[in-house]
C-alpha cells in the first residue's frame, strides 16, 4: 500500500505555516494557503474570528468586539494557549 491523499486535492495543499495572518499587508500572510478552507481550533474549542495565529507560540488575535482603530481596522486582542490550524 501507499501513502496517498485521501483526495487529489490534498496534494495540491501548500503546507500550513507556523505563523499566518489575514491581512495583505503583513508578513506572514501567504495567500496560497487562503485557496482552501483554514479551520482553527484554540483550547479544544473551535474559533471563526482568528486574524491571526502562531501554533509555536501558542496565541491567537482575535476582534475585541466592535472597537476600530483609526483606519477602520477591528482592535484585536492576542489570546494564549493551545493552537492547531488544520484544513476544513
Amino acid at each position: 500500500m501507499t501513502d496517498t491523499p485521501a483526495t487529489p486535492d490534498a496534494a495540491a495543499r501548500p503546507a500550513l505555516p507556523d505563523h499566518l495572518s489575514i491581512d495583505p499587508r503583513s508578513p506572514h500572510h501567504v495567500a496560497a494557503v487562503f485557496q482552501h478552507d483554514i479551520g482553527i481550533r484554540f483550547n479544544g474549542k473551535e474559533r471563526t474570528d482568528v486574524e491571526e495565529y502562531c501554533v509555536s507560540e501558542g496565541w491567537v488575535k482575535v476582534p475585541a468586539g466592535k472597537a476600530l482603530d483609526r483606519k477602520g481596522k477591528p482592535l484585536l486582542i492576542k489570546l494564549k494557549g493551545v493552537v492547531e490550524a488544520y484544513y476544513a
